[in-house]
């Protein structure tokens, strides 16, 4: 069985992008063309040409929320940071506190704003595993409505050291962003404008949506040695009666292809998916795609380059093919591309 060693690499910080590119969609696309087993260097503008009007185009049309939150401990004065999860229908959110000291049940967090402006406070309700809490927050407003008082854009830590910047509010954001409820961007997506995707829809290809919500279990690197022991976070996930018919179409033809963008939609995709077709789908999905995993519902699949030892890895590598992929990110590292959330794409075939 796979050992999580075998997804190691050595990546010069350097080529860790920390800011997108000047202008949306001028990233750099490396093409792995599997039946060849050859790798080519082209641009994210060349994508309408690499598809055919017979593909179908899958997006995840999750936008990203504010989510990771700043305050004082109303008990202590002590500084607060955590990062917000999800809402439950009650009005409740599940949050993860990461304060130096133990919090206690009933403990009040004042929540601050980017300026530092004093908005509205988090009682602490449960504790759960792994840092997790039930708060309930003392605000009249939606969730969305609030993170977007108090929230700031949740980078991953190896952007700037997780710290945002005012540009990041619409750079870490899809242009279709549109269902509210992720934690991290589906940064695949973040490659397309809206040009971009008028093109694309023009020359006849399908352009569909999905949704996923991206969780905290993003960040989190897998911590077992091998992979069979790794256990997946779960996210929730839809995809409409309607996309199914389109996407079972393109399957039915012979020349069309599914081509997903990024790995969260691979994950609608094959949760999606049965020995009928893709069906009608929603609920939450901790499905670990790792070899031997036969692929049912995706055909070609646009990514970004990934973190080494991360479940992300493990599934393109099953996609793509072992050797193929780590000849792939060899290139890309020697070709200095642009790694992680802002960095550039790889397209496999």
């Amino acid at each position: 069985m796979h050992s999580l060693d075998d997804y190691d690499y050595r990546l010069p910080k350097e080529l860790i992008a920390q800011y997108p590119t000047a202008t949306r969609g001028d990233s750099r696309l490396l093409v792995v063309n599997r039946q060849k087993g050859e790798l080519t260097h082209a641009q994210i503008a060349d994508l309408p040409a690499l598809l055919t009007p017979e593909d179908a185009l899958v997006l995840n049309d999750t936008r990203v929320v504010p989510a990771r939150l700043r305050g004082t401990r109303m008990a202590t004065g002590g500084k607060w940071e955590g990062l917000f999860v999800e809402a439950s229908d009650t009005g409740h959110w599940k949050i993860l506190s990461k304060t130096r000291g133990k919090i206690v049940v009933g403990e009040r967090v004042q929540l601050m704003d980017r300026r530092g402006t004093a908005r509205f406070t988090l009682t602490f309700d449960a504790k759960l595993e792994g840092g997790l809490w039930i708060v309930t927050p003392d605000s009249n407003s939606d969730f969305v409505e609030a993170l977007e008082l108090v929230g700031e854009v949740p980078l991953p830590p190896y952007i700037r050291g997780g710290k945002m910047e005012a540009e990041d509010l619409a750079t870490y954001q899809t242009v279709y962003a549109n269902e509210p409820g992720a934690v991290a961007a589906p940064t695949a997506g973040l490659h397309f404008t809206t040009e971009l995707l008028n093109t694309i829809a023009k020359q006849g290809t399908s352009v569909c949506h999905v949704t996923l919500h991206v969780g905290i279990g993003t960040f989190r690197p897998i911590e077992v040695d091998s992979l069979k022991d790794h256990e997946m976070h779960s996210e929730w996930g839809r995809l409409s009666a309607r996309v199914a018919q389109t996407l079972n179409g393109v399957h039915n033809n012979d020349r069309g292809r599914i081509v997903s963008v990024g790995t969260t939609a691979v994950r609608v995709l094959e949760t999606a998916g049965g020995t009928k077709g893709i069906e009608e789908w929603s609920g939450d999905t901790n499905l670990f795609i790792k070899p031997g995993y036969q692929f049912k519902a995706v055909d070609a699949l646009l990514t970004n380059f990934h973190l080494p030892k991360s479940s992300l890895l493990v599934l393109v590598r099953t996609f793509g093919g072992d050797d193929l992929i780590k000849e792939a990110y060899a290139k890309a590292i020697e070709q200095k591309y642009r790694f992680y959330s802002y960095g550039d794409a790889m397209l496999i075939i």
